[in-house]
């Protein structure tokens, strides 16, 4: 079973300087030596992710992508810390290995951590991989079982609680998202202002539950055991990790979820295999999760609106840097119409009153 995300030469206007990045990692650790190899994994809508390689050795090198201004939201050093702290308290973590907040090095910050090889799912099973009903199920089950695992950490023990603010997450979560479409929106895509107002008016109580979320949890950032497909042996991209409500984290990772008895102008819209024979329906893994996490769960609607606004807006953040000429991406060009599928199925949601 071939396991790996092919690589490739990097993007026009996203490659790097070899020789500056191979004499910076050399003062950081000597096991940086001889030619270094870089090419560019496809995915990275939001921050650049490339495989450095030297003989039969292999890194991954994390970066903000080009032209960005928002610092904040692609925070390298965060992103390291976070990595650095959970390593042994969360086994699912590749290991960090090294940070440069030097911009005259590449132009921005970036870090540098071991690669983990596996199997990554992305829109369609691989063609040599069958996955029975059972087997859909189990790793729905396993993907769940991971997430509540993190929600579960100990924050203190990881020297994380100063991380960030669960008291009034939820309304931060809403008026700094909203703010964030309002500054990245375009005439070609939906205002979302309907959705904005009901958010800011549906706001569930305070939770009291503080936890160390994710913020896009789904299945083409674990990685699985090549050998037992069923089994993810890590969790990637952790740089919109903080502390929160776990239940927002959830509603962000069922907005992904697609499931094979949606519409068919959403399954346009599907991005991972979420709908194969067997695969749980988002009901189901609400439910699981609460039973796995002892949290109950009387109304989940609003955090799955949440879900899809908060996708919608990462959808425009990068089409308004391609709209805008920050970024020479052709696959960006159709997010406006991403956008627009997003708005559409949270009011859809919104109207009726259920996810």
């Amino acid at each position: 079973m071939s396991t790996r995300d092919e690589t490739r030469p990097p993007r026009s206007g996203e490659e790097l300087d070899a020789s500056k990045l191979l004499e910076w990692l050399a003062r950081q650790n000597p096991v940086f030596t001889g030619p270094l190899q870089i090419t560019q994994f496809p995915g990275g809508a939001s921050n650049l992710t490339y495989l450095l390689r030297q003989g039969d050795k292999e890194w991954v090198l994390r970066r903000p992508p080009f032209g960005t201004k928002a610092k904040t939201a692609h925070d390298m050093g965060r992103e390291f810390r976070v990595l650095s702290a959970l390593q042994h308290v969360f086994p699912y973590c590749p290991k960090p290995v090294a940070y440069c907040e030097d911009e005259s090095v590449m132009g921005s910050p970036f870090y540098v951590m071991e690669r983990l090889h596996g199997l990554i799912l992305r829109k369609d099973l691989p063609k040599n991989l069958t996955l029975s009903p059972q087997d859909a199920r189990t790793l729905c089950e396993h993907l769940v079982d991971v997430q509540v695992a993190l929600h579960q950490v100990d924050v203190k023990e990881a020297g994380l609680s100063e991380f960030g603010k669960p008291e009034g997450y939820v309304r931060r979560q809403v008026e700094g998202w909203s703010e964030r479409f309002r500054k990245a929106h375009t005439e070609d895509v939906p205002d979302c202002e309907a959705i904005m107002k009901w958010l800011a008016e549906h706001l569930p109580p305070e939770s009291g539950r503080a936890a160390l979320i994710h913020n896009d949890y789904k299945f083409d950032n674990v990685v699985l055991d090549p050998k037992d497909p069923l089994k993810i042996i890590g969790v990637l991209d952790w740089e919109m990790t903080t502390l929160g409500d776990p239940l927002m984290d959830l509603g962000c990772s069922l907005a992904y979820w697609i499931q094979a008895d949606d519409p068919e102008e959403v399954q346009m819209a599907r991005m991972l295999p979420t709908n194969v024979p067997g695969m749980m329906t988002r009901r189901e893994l609400v439910d699981y999760y609460s039973r796995k996490s002892g949290l109950p769960i009387q109304d989940f609607h609003f955090y799955y609106v949440f879900g899809l606004f908060r996708l919608a807006v990462i959808a425009q953040q990068i089409y308004y840097r391609y709209a805008k000429g920050q970024t020479t991406n052709e696959k960006f060009a159709p997010f406006g119409m991403v956008v627009a599928m997003l708005s559409f199925r949270a009011e859809q949601v919104i109207q009726s009153g259920t996810f």
